[in-house]
């Protein structure tokens, strides 16, 4: 299976980094084929210049990279840091960037786009991992887990992957080496159940 694995934090040691690099070797050792994008490293633009916003068309060859991609996989997964209920900047650029009309969704004939989108994604799978410093309760009963809700509905469904699952490790700022140790099994473990060797 081809997966994309897309990266949104800043820094290389950073947690997030690691549950990336595991879920990487983790695919590969696999047999998948294994498209791994760390937007920060890239140097991923994610401003949306205003005439790609108007013609819908990229001149960005990293981003046409990254269309390409995401068109052809057949799983997806995406890492990264919760930050005020919201992926980073470079990854929401990303989303913006990347997954747009006729490459991610479309529309019926006729529909000038306020209708219900037709999914256009190949994935069949799409699992997303995040870290925190908020406590669950927290972020259930105080913030309603926006992130939950944003890659679910808005993104992933909206753009045909209907096989969903997501997996938050906290806390982040206080948790031991043994902790990060026993996330990271985790995060691997979750990566070869989603995507069992071809």
């Amino acid at each position: 299976m081809k997966i994309s694995v897309i990266l949104g934090h800043p820094y290389k040691h950073s947690l997030n980094a690691a549950i990336a690099e595991i879920i990487v070797k983790t695919l590969k050792s696999s047999g998948h084929d294994v498209r791994f994008h760390d937007l920060c490293r890239e140097h991923f633009d994610p401003a949306v210049p205003k005439e790609e916003l108007v013609s819908g068309t990229t001149r960005d060859p990293l981003v046409r990279l990254h269309q390409e991609e995401i068109r052809s996989a057949d799983g997806i997964i995406i890492v990264h840091p919760n930050w005020w209920g919201q992926p980073p900047a470079v990854l929401k650029g990303w989303v913006d960037r990347v997954l747009r009309e006729n490459i991610a969704y479309t529309f019926p004939a006729g529909d000038s786009g306020g209708g219900l989108p037709i999914g256009l994604l190949r994935a069949k799978k799409a699992l997303v991992f995040n870290t925190s410093n908020t406590s669950a309760p927290r972020e259930d009963k105080v913030f309603g887990d926006p992130l939950q809700r944003l890659w679910r509905d808005c993104i992933f469904d909206f753009c045909g992957v209907k096989d969903f699952d997501r997996v938050m490790f906290r806390i982040v700022a206080d948790s031991s080496a043994d902790e990060r140790s026993a996330w990271l099994e985790e995060a691997a473990d979750r990566a070869r159940r989603a995507f069992p060797s071809p």
